[in-house]
């Protein structure tokens, strides 16, 4: 079974929640899961996640049953550019919305398995017994630099422009997202993030907190939105998890919000 939960909080910081955070499943049971974490400011932010998670949403709640991987991919990879393609239209039709757009990460599975998509920083990571593997590489300028070599490790978690996107969704008429095959074995859990977490918590602490297999996903989702609180809650902070706890692979999800 694969059980799901999501949770937002505003920060201590941001005067509007600027993340938009949907899980659960889709009408002939895939398990769908999307984060967009809007810029653009004010108004903008917010309509740019939101414009993205109900077109993708919208996009994939009617999928056929029993497609086969590849036909998610592609289903995925739809969703986003129509998404894509909302965005960008309404930022260019309405001038409060001119520089808008938004980050994404997404997941769509048939069981246990199925596909990762996601445009700009927010994240997917893997954990298992305990230690987060990032699952996803950031579209951003500090990673640029990192890649190239200009940069130390040391230096791409502290630099003043490490919230510089080198890619976004709805800021060009076409985007190119990446997408990649998860597979989640027994005990394995899937964490979806904004920035919001992944800059105030520790990929170490994010592993241990998530991996608690022994109290419930609401509890420990709780925990990792405490610690970026704590950590000064900077920026939005929004996470979903699914873990596959056994049996057959069936969506279950619980939500709330903060």
């Amino acid at each position: 079974m694969i059980r799901t939960v999501h949770a937002s909080d505003i920060g201590r910081v941001r005067t509007v929640n600027e993340d938009s955070v949907w899980i659960g499943a889709t009408r002939h049971g895939y398990t769908l899961g999307i984060i967009a974490d809007g810029m653009g400011g004010h108004l903008a932010g917010d309509t740019a996640s939101r414009l993205a998670l109900e077109t993708m949403r919208n996009a994939l709640e009617g999928l056929q049953p029993d497609l086969s991987e590849e036909e998610l991919r592609e289903a995925l990879a739809a969703a986003i550019t129509e998404a894509n393609g909302i965005v960008h239209s309404e930022a260019s039709r309405d001038e409060k919305y001119h520089n808008m757009g938004t980050t994404v990460v997404s997941v769509l599975l048939k069981g246990s398995a199925g596909y990762i998509g996601h445009i700009g920083d927010s994240r997917a990571y893997l954990v298992k017994d305990g230690a987060a593997t990032q699952l996803t590489e950031d579209h951003t300028l500090v990673n640029e630099l990192f890649k190239n070599g200009q940069i130390s490790l040391e230096e791409l978690d502290n630099h003043p422009r490490r919230n510089v996107l080198t890619r976004a969704l709805g800021t060009d008429p076409e985007v190119h997202a990446d997408l990649a095959p998860v597979n989640l074995a027994m005990g394995e859990l899937l964490l979806l993030c904004s920035d919001g977490l992944s800059n105030f918590v520790s990929l170490e602490h994010m592993g241990k907190v998530a991996g608690i297999q022994e109290i419930p996903l609401e509890e420990r989702a709780d925990r990792l939105l405490q610690l970026a609180l704590l950590a000064g809650g900077g920026d939005n902070i929004s996470l979903a998890m699914l873990e596959h706890q056994g049996e057959a692979a069936v969506p279950e999800t619980k939500e709330w919000n903060r």
